[in-house]
């Protein structure tokens, strides 16, 4: 019965990330770059909790498969709830439970990092172990305390207030409890003395939270909860346990339904992990999925917003189908440049796509330096070869190829991109690069953000099949209801291509009727003809609060008439 729970907790937590949140594994996965490299071993080995750190960054490479990172996720927790089982000495099973539950509140938190969670295994395993006469025990205090403490980092001290507990059974020596305690905070004081960290760091952690300054709460109520278990699963008689067992075990499984039923959806925000199932799909190229996605759930934020207009724009739709969204402005292109790791690689993959990969490298770059632990990400290497290999920076982009060699899951890429290296005729004829090399403007410029359309327009000009620049350009005055450049750019394409998306005829019509000009045969279809003149009835009879002009928030006239759809 007790194997079939712990096996029920492990079939959650796998069905949970690979089907409820698999992106937040990418999200992981993404922000590191672990090496398999003997100099990428000693500089964790350097770090108290390295050893963890390591192991925990070697683990969360294979997030790259979904099914492996929820399977690790779910052995993880299993060894968590079945080592505090074993602490506990099987009394008061349901108890074991509650920890792993913890923790798995905990982890909805993005920048708690997987080097807690293996840290506090081995920190359990460590605690499984002691045993023998009084004399071994202050040996492995005095020995295992520091080797310990390299080991999982600042949880030493989960270990050295259950052996300061553990000493204290029989004889009441309470000093031995100040002792052992006081040797790992000499310990942890004494490292910050010879290591570039200062002690608050080390108390929190290395590598414990992806922000060095800060931990969340819950994190010290997890090694809180693992003490008092263990301690009170050594205290607690087999006769005291059977006379509470009832009382306690319904007390205890009310709490853990609490925490699996209230409290587990409210620790993972939907709109944080609904962000980063879009920075997945733009990661992976999924712009189908995008709009689909953003057809069941109207995205109303700037990150949402640009990859969903990205998505349109990269299967052709974005002049038909742009108002059928949330749009705030040009903001929703390309949102205001922001020193955040979380946004700038899917404002790069706009840039970039578009042909402006000298900008889609600048935020490449900014995003992997706004890593508030300095890590690399694996990521931005990955777009930074790239996007060196267009401009013909090779020897740079060499550089990150031969980073990108040293792992396990990207070295085949890396090795496809260093045949490309200095193979110009390659590069021209691959079905990316080739296109963003021609695409590339052929002399440098500045511009503000407040341009975005003047330098769409450039790059339309300059190359006539470019479709996402032609699709911006037009998009862009109407997003900022410039009524002369809707028109000016209409004429520019209508002259060059055939292109005439629905949104473009509503805004040319709309603008044209209201000058009271005539409209150029052909420009515009009849039902859209039709369907302005509704509108503007409606508008000049009930107003811009009429609830039925909301038939018409999928419109450029909408847009322009009336303002941001509502949500």
């Amino acid at each position: 019965m007790k194997g079939l729970a712990s096996l029920l907790l492990a079939l959650a937590v796998f069905l949970f990330w690979r089907f409820a949140y698999p992106a937040a594994l990418s999200y992981q996965e993404q922000f590191q770059l672990f090496l398999c490299t003997d100099d990428y071993f000693l500089s964790r080995l350097a770090q108290p909790g390295g050893i963890a750190r390591y192991a925990a960054e070697f683990l969360v490479q294979f997030y790259n498969n979904f099914y492996a990172g929820a399977l690790i996720l779910a052995v993880l927790m299993v060894c968590v709830q079945r080592l505090m089982a074993r602490l506990m000495r099987g009394r008061l099973y349901v108890l074991s439970f509650l920890p792993a539950l913890l923790l798995w509140l905990l982890m909805g938190d993005e920048n708690v990092m997987l080097t807690f969670t293996v840290a506090l295994v081995f920190t359990l395993v460590a605690m499984l172990a002691w045993r023998g006469p009084s004399w071994w025990k202050w040996v492995l205090v005095v020995v295992g305390t520091p080797l310990l403490y390299w080991i999982v980092g600042p949880l030493v001290l989960l270990w050295t207030v259950f052996a300061a507990c553990c000493m204290m059974e029989g004889k009441p020596r309470r000093w031995t409890a100040w002792v052992a305690c006081a040797y790992a905070l000499v310990l942890i004081s004494a490292s910050a003395q010879f290591l570039p960290y200062s002690y608050a760091h080390l108390l929190r952690g290395i590598d414990y939270y992806r922000y060095p300054t800060s931990v969340p709460l819950l994190m010290p109520v997890v090694v809180v909860v693992c003490a008092l278990l263990a301690i009170l699963g050594r205290r607690m008689t087999q006769k005291e346990v059977h006379r509470r067992a009832f009382v306690l075990s319904l007390a205890a499984g009310a709490v853990l339904v609490a925490l699996f039923v209230v409290a587990l959806p409210k620790a993972y925000e939907s709109k944080k992990y609904e962000l980063m199932t879009y920075d997945f799909l733009v990661r992976s190229n999924q712009w189908n999925a995008i709009v689909a996605k953003a057809q069941h759930k109207m995205p109303d934020l700037p990150m949402s917003v640009c990859a969903t207009n990205l998505a349109l724009a990269m299967t052709g739709q974005l002049g038909d189908h742009a108002f059928d969204f949330y749009q705030n402005g040009v903001g929703g292109l390309f949102p205001p440049f922001e020193r955040n790791y979380n946004t700038l690689n899917v404002t790069s993959e706009a840039y970039f796509q578009l042909g402006l990969v000298n900008i889609a490298q600048r935020y490449t770059f900014e995003a992997m330096e706004s890593l508030p632990n300095a890590d690399k990400s694996v990521r931005t290497v990955k777009r930074l070869v790239e996007t060196n290999l267009v401009n013909g920076q090779y020897n740079v982009a060499m550089k990150y190829v031969r980073m990108l060699e040293k792992t396990v899951f990207y070295r085949k890429w890396a090795g496809r991109m260093r045949q490309l290296i200095g193979d110009e005729k390659a590069i021209d004829n691959h079905p990316l690069y080739g296109r963003l090399r021609k695409w590339a403007p052929k002399s440098d410029f500045l511009f503000a953000e407040q341009e975005i359309g003047e330098v769409c327009a450039q790059l339309f000009l300059q190359h006539k099949d470019n479709n996402v620049a032609m699709q911006y350009m037009l998009l862009c005055p109407m997003l900022e209801r410039d009524v002369d450049k809707v028109l000016q750019y209409t004429a520019m394409v209508q002259q060059q291509v055939q292109y005439n998306p629905r949104h473009v005829q509503e805004a040319v019509a709309m603008m044209l009727v209201r000058k009271k000009e005539q409209i150029p045969e052909g420009l515009v279809a009849p039902a859209v003809m039709n369907g302005l003149r509704q509108f503007l009835q409606t508008l000049t009879a009930e107003g811009k609060q009429s609830p039925n002009l909301g038939v018409y928030a999928h419109t450029a006239w909408y847009y322009l008439a009336v303002g941001e759809r509502n949500l």
